[in-house]
């Protein structure tokens, strides 16, 4: 199974992701991985595969500071377990997201996708929903009219979190099938 942990607070999150993550352990998953966007707004972008702990040195290692973060632990569905296909994916170092669930047309959009000129990294459905929201910025002038935009067009079961280097206040999360708890 996968978990998904996201946070916007007033110091730090990284370690609030880790924290998440690891009550998340009791759950078989293959990867684990984390975006936190920086106060100069860049996506520090961490992801390994195996257990938690591994993420956590990372981590420690490399000290993403941010209030506004991301993270996941992935069981493969989409793709062999590796770190480019690990979560968060990535569209463009401008927006960084997490997904559960399947999207069953993700092909199809992948195709219409790549005539537009994106790049994968991945095997996995999640970059897929990554760059489409990409993409939707060209139609909408905020993260969550792109993300209701890309959403529409999906066929599937999922939950998300999706951050955007330009909104740094922002974190959307967004749930089709799939559960999804909002705590405050």
């Amino acid at each position: 199974m996968c978990g998904i942990v996201a946070a916007i607070a007033q110091r730090d999150v990284a370690k609030i992701l880790i924290e998440g993550l690891k009550t998340l352990e009791y759950r078989g998953y293959d990867s684990a991985g984390m975006a936190v966007l920086s106060s100069e707004g860049a996506i520090q972008h961490i992801r390994r595969v195996g257990k938690v702990a591994a993420l956590a040195e990372a981590v420690k290692q490399q000290a993403p500071k941010g209030g506004l973060g991301i993270a996941h632990t992935r069981w493969a569905t989409h793709g062999q377990p590796t770190e480019e296909n690990a979560h968060p994916h990535l569209s463009e170092d401008r927006i960084a997201i997490v997904h559960n669930g399947i999207i069953e047309n993700h092909h199809d959009v992948r195709e219409r996708l790549k005539q537009l000129g994106y790049q994968f990294q991945s095997e996995t459905d999640t970059e897929v929903i990554a760059h489409l929201i990409h993409h939707e910025l060209n139609h909408e002038t905020d993260l969550l009219g792109a993300v209701r935009r890309a959403l529409s067009q999906l066929q599937g079961a999922y939950a998300i979190a999706v951050i955007d280097k330009t909104e740094p206040n922002t974190l959307i999360v967004a749930r089709e099938g799939s559960p999804l708890v909002i705590g405050l």
